[in-house]
């Protein structure tokens, strides 16, 4: 008499995970509101508002924009960090660095300038 309603089930975009494959080339730029791990190589922009995770293979050549990055692999551009950087001990940034709180293991390297800023920072007088 009644039909069953089917629920399905909604995983918001922080829950969707986009995967650049070790061997893959994509030239372009990626946008997306969920996390993102790169392995292969994105000639490109990539902007997320979740996290953005670069593997040890894994290269950008190009602007990163998100919410917080793990970097293992090699960028070759800015990166603009909301939250949280970390940079592995095999992870190489060439580009400037912008976030409020970043973490170097020892080995990872950077060249360019970082800012640094926080939602308590207080003017220096």
């Amino acid at each position: 008499m009644f039909a069953k309603k089917e629920k399905i089930a909604n995983f918001g975009p922080s829950l969707v995970l986009n995967l650049v494959g070790e061997g893959t080339e994509i030239q372009g730029d990626i946008n997306s509101a969920g996390d993102i791990r790169i392995d292969g190589l994105v000639k490109g922009n990539v902007s997320t508002k979740a996290k953005m995770v670069l593997g040890t293979t894994g290269r950008i050549e190009g602007e990163v924009n998100a919410n917080s990055g793990d970097v293992s692999g090699y960028i070759k551009g800015n990166l603009i960090i909301t939250d949280m950087l970390f940079l592995k001990s095999s992870g190489h940034i060439d580009g400037n660095i912008t976030t409020s709180k970043m973490i170097v293991e020892s080995g990872g390297e950077f060249n360019g300038n970082c800012h640094m800023h926080g939602q308590n920072t207080l003017p220096v007088e």
